[in-house]
């Protein structure tokens, strides 16, 4: 599967209760079970207007799929080309 990275926005994310929160999530997770195995949420960063979304997914039209059962934006979809962290710096001997 490939990775995708979901931009989305929602004025007011950053400010969302743990109960509002807890309701997206748990209609995400229904919808997941929904598609079936074709797609995988890993986690979200929320950060002030958005959230961003890491999934696995075989095709993007699987997760503008999710997102519309779920009633979420899906403002930008970008698949994952690569990593980079400080174990990017290392260099091997």
């Amino acid at each position: 599967m490939k990775k995708y990275l979901i931009e989305r926005e929602l004025p007011g994310a950053g400010q969302l209760s743990a109960e509002a929160r807890r309701v997206i999530a748990e209609k995400s997770c229904g919808v997941l079970a929904e598609l079936g195995p074709d797609i995988q949420w890993i986690h979200s960063y929320v950060a002030q207007d958005k959230i961003y979304c890491l999934y696995l997914a075989t095709d993007e039209e699987i997760v503008r799929d999710h997102a519309q059962r779920g009633g979420f934006p899906a403002n930008r979809i970008m698949e994952v080309n690569g990593i980079i962290d400080p174990a990017t710096a290392a260099v091997s001997s």
